[in-house]
């Protein structure tokens, strides 16, 4: 527990605080601002369809760098020294972005109107949004690659500023398009946003030049491709799959239940977004790397009850807090159009707090390599995602949906449970030196 407290103390929350809070504050104002503009000008009709086309971009996007990001950062930071190992990392991740967002841009372009019946339905014609999003997409890959090689050289300051200019003026753009086009300019935002951060690239590149010198079509590395393809998969899982699954949910409510009802369970998909950010930056900046420097039972056995024990309390407060004023939120967030939202608070949290709870066990699989087990449980869950919510849905409505993400979770932490069992609440060697 001690050793927990003094890295939160000396380590997250000093790079929290000067890296990623200012980042994530920034991103949670930007987001409430637009959810403010989203129900006053176009109301919860338009925040389904918005939450439609969040959902395919956002898995759009993971297949335009084909789930690299985190790979890419990692084997930067090793091989950064390494002239010759770096050239061949750069080299093949890039063409591999290259070619893969190009082919997607492609095939998007050239079937919008498939596409467009897919998301949005034939009720609507947004055909033109997918042909901009297409467009904009090797934009938004090439981006994303300088990012993760600016992340590998540990250029954190430089690019937190990078990132909030280019939130700021994204936030800018969208509130203005919003006002004036209402739901065509919120869809159109969605998909322009990300090119305006093209300045990342453009500076990125500016300050290392000399790395595009690295960038060679023959300095492909089958060796490279072999040592992320894990990572590839594992991030192309849960990056596909899951914006489908809601893409899906989404729809069968727009059809059962009726696109306002759609629109109130997005409504609550993004208030549960905005709190677990901070969340999920905690997760990023220690338990990973922690986890990945523990070999025994004893010792992760002692990292996940420190967690329980330090971070959870905290964490439930504030979620006790926000279903409190619930009633508060919605007159913040949206509109009283939006009052229905109240009733789906309850249900949203539980299984938040039930995803939270499996999450941190679950970065085990991520730390210690273990991908096929990650795989298997992360399809798992979206099945059941959305067995359960398909079928909560057909007899509560709009509840149904949060009800089934509620199940789905508990489902998954009490299997995440059994899995590791043994490391949690076997017995361990007298000197706790067992490895996993």
């Amino acid at each position: 527990m001690k050793k927990f407290f003094n890295y939160i103390n000396t380590e997250v929350l000093i790079k929290a605080a000067n890296l990623n809070m200012a980042n994530i504050s920034l991103k949670i104002v930007a987001g409430i601002l637009i959810s403010k503009f989203i129900a006053i000008y176009i109301g919860a009709p338009g925040m389904a369809l918005i939450g439609n086309l969040r959902n395919f971009f956002s898995a759009l996007q993971s297949l335009s760098i084909s789930g690299l990001y985190k790979g890419v950062v990692k084997y930067v930071s090793q091989v950064k020294n390494d002239a010759v190992e770096l050239t061949k990392v750069l080299s093949t991740v890039f063409y591999i972005g290259f070619f893969s967002s190009s082919i997607l841009a492609l095939l998007c372009y050239y079937n919008a109107e498939s596409i467009n019946n897919l998301i949005f339905s034939e009720q609507y014609n947004y055909t033109y949004i997918i042909k901009t999003l297409a467009i904009v997409l090797p934009f938004y890959a090439l981006n994303m690659f300088t990012f993760s090689i600016m992340n590998g050289f540990s250029k954190h300051k430089y690019l937190l500023l990078i990132n909030i200019l280019g939130q700021v003026l994204g936030l800018l753009v969208t509130l203005l398009l919003i006002r004036q086009e209402n739901i065509d300019g919120a869809l159109l935002a969605i998909v322009i946003t990300p090119a305006l951060n093209l300045l990342i690239t453009i500076v990125g590149i500016a300050f290392r030049r000399s790395l595009m010198a690295c960038i060679k079509i023959t300095q492909i590395s089958i060796s490279v491709i072999k040592k992320l393809s894990p990572y590839m998969f594992m991030a192309l899982v849960g990056s596909i799959a899951l914006p489908i699954v809601m893409i899906t949910i989404r729809n069968y409510l727009i059809t059962e239940v009726g696109v306002k009802s759609a629109g109130y369970w997005t409504a609550m998909t993004r208030v549960s977004d905005y709190y677990l950010m901070f969340f999920n930056s905690l997760m990023a900046l220690y338990i990973l790397p922690r986890f990945s420097e523990i070999n025994t039972k004893k010792e992760f056995r002692r990292e996940i009850f420190s967690f329980y024990k330090s971070i959870m309390p905290a964490f439930l407060v504030l979620l006790l807090i926000i279903y409190l004023s619930r009633s508060l939120l919605i007159t913040i967030l949206f509109t009283e159009d939006f009052r229905p939202v109240e009733e789906l608070f309850g249900y949203q949290i539980l299984g938040d707090i039930a995803r939270v709870l499996s999450l941190v066990i679950a970065y085990q699989f991520l730390a210690k390599r273990m991908f096929t087990h990650f795989l298997i449980l992360e399809i798992f869950l979206f099945v059941i995602k959305y067995v359960s919510s398909i079928y909560l849905i057909d007899s509560f409505g709009v509840k149904g949906a949060v009800m089934g993400h509620c199940l789905s979770y508990i489902m998954y932490f009490g299997i995440i449970l059994l899995l590791f069992s043994s490391s949690l609440f076997g017995v361990i060697g007298e000197e706790g030196v067992d490895d996993f």
